[in-house]
């Protein structure tokens, strides 16, 4: 009888492995999404500092609670138009893996949505798309109310040394001008 009720743990156990939590957010008109465990905490934008020759999708760094965290913006760094900052813009903080610590980064969302728990199940693979695009970003779609979300691989959008190698060949573009 114990046995049985061990392997009912067991199949519950398995059963909330395969079901994640994402939060979800806005960019533009397109929904996306990280997986809660990456997510510290999500803040009102403001109190940005600006730092120079950055890139682009480096919006600058903010204090918090004594840490100097870098702000990122994500649409910028998908290529696209910088996030608009409008009433609803927050900073999502994420604990992104860089070696064998961790480090938190800021990124600018238009709105954050919702928690949403999906089943394995309902997570496609990130589709092929051709050598010229990149999808290393994507971990996956997921399938919610008949549509897709964008689950992003946190390591490899706010990648700390692709980000670094960015920031430096930025540097030193500016300098050489």
């Amino acid at each position: 009888m114990g046995a049985l009720v061990k392997t009912d743990g067991l199949v519950a156990q398995v059963q909330a492995a395969e079901i994640q939590q994402y939060l979800t957010f806005t960019l533009g008109s397109e929904m996306f999404a990280v997986g809660t465990l990456s997510v510290k905490e999500i803040i009102e934008y403001g109190q940005l500092t600006e730092v120079p020759m950055m890139p682009d999708f480096i919006r600058g760094v903010i204090n918090l609670r004594g840490a100097v965290v870098p702000v990122i913006d994500l649409s910028a760094r998908f290529g696209r138009n910088a996030t608009e900052i409008t009433r609803r813009t927050c900073i999502v903080i994420i604990e992104v893996p860089s070696g064998e610590e961790k480090q938190d980064i800021g990124v600018v969302v238009d709105a954050v949505s919702e928690v949403l728990e999906i089943p394995a199940s309902e997570i496609e693979p990130a589709p092929a798309f051709g050598a010229k695009i990149r999808t290393d970003f994507i971990h996956g779609m997921g399938k919610v109310n008949g549509k897709f979300v964008i689950l992003l691989d946190v390591g490899k959008v706010l990648s700390v040394e692709e980000i670094s190698t960015l920031a430096s060949v930025s540097g030193q573009g500016a300098s050489a001008q």
